[in-house]
């Protein structure tokens, strides 16, 4: 494992963390794919489709952030979408294939709710540095991840109603 050097600044602090929200967004790009082939609803399917268009557009923006900070484009280390990729992981292998969409509805919901928090504190971050034209560029991204959620929270909820209907 590579050691980093301790980050002394909070300038510092706020590449590394952009860094990691760039390894969230690739990683979370890739869990997509995947997820696609796993969803049973062609809803769901539809769903995971439009938010990896989405994903793209995000990740973009992250790239144009760090152009905007002139720093070099890093990806550090993202534990907590790793959990989070493992854990949908390790659902999806315990259940029936008819219960994929509600695995994979449940681990998108958590994974929206880790992107905004990312997103919120770097927000605040940005602000504080006085970069509004890298705060533009995350406010597009946390708006984008809190209507993802919103359209998950719908989803969720016609199929536990659904569910209780049979």
């Amino acid at each position: 494992m590579l050691e980093r050097t301790k980050i002394h600044q909070p300038t510092e602090l706020f590449t590394h963390q952009l860094g990691a929200a760039l390894t969230m967004e690739n990683t979370v790009l890739e869990m997509l794919g995947k997820l696609q082939e796993e969803a049973q609803s062609s809803e769901l399917e539809q769903q995971l489709r439009h938010h990896e268009q989405e994903t793209q557009q995000q990740i973009q923006n992250l790239h144009r952030a760090f152009e905007a900070l002139g720093e070099q484009v890093d990806e550090s280390p993202c534990p907590a979408i790793e959990g989070i990729e493992k854990g949908g992981e390790s659902n999806l292998k315990l259940t029936e294939d008819t219960l994929n969409d509600d695995v994979i509805l449940a681990g998108a919901a958590e994974t929206e709710h880790h992107e905004i928090a990312v997103y919120e504190n770097l927000i605040i971050q940005a602000e504080a540095m006085g970069h509004d034209d890298v705060v533009a560029l995350l406010r597009e991204n946390i708006e984008q991840e809190e209507h993802t959620l919103k359209e998950v929270q719908q989803l969720t909820r016609q199929r536990a109603k659904q569910a209780v209907a049979h």
